[in-house]
């Protein structure tokens, strides 16, 4: 079995749209958003693609803030989409798993990254 960091490097010399820290990052994002539905439901379970991309959003904005959108766009994440096509090269590379009926589209247009990463830091109308 190969390690995480050589999977991705696996990954990257095939698709190079995104950034290696990337993959890391999603990694830890999923890890979030697996904590955060065992405390809700007391159980782990599966995460299907718009809470994975809700729970990406949600950790982004807590560990980058107003940040988010700029950094993601430099590692090459600039739509939900891309969050489900890393998913999938990290499937193919038996990192992350995949239920019956699972697909990229999953995470197309969850939400759009203008509405998740720019409008929190807007400034309000009075």
């Amino acid at each position: 079995m190969i390690s995480f960091l050589e999977a991705v490097n696996e990954i990257h010399s095939e698709d190079d749209r995104y950034h290696p820290d990337a993959y890391e990052f999603l990694r830890e994002a999923l890890d979030f958003t697996v904590s955060r539905i065992k405390e809700t439901e007391r159980k782990a379970r599966h995460i299907n693609g718009a809470e994975l991309a809700i729970g990406f959003r949600d950790f982004t904005l807590q560990e980058f803030g107003p940040m988010s959108k700029p950094l993601l766009k430099e590692w090459g994440i600039t739509k939900t989409r891309d969050i489900g096509d890393m998913v999938f090269n990290l499937i193919k590379v038996s990192m992350f798993s995949k239920e019956e009926g699972d697909a990229p589209a999953d995470f197309d247009r969850i939400y759009t990254f203008k509405e998740a990463f720019e409008n929190p830091f807007l400034p309000s109308e009075k």
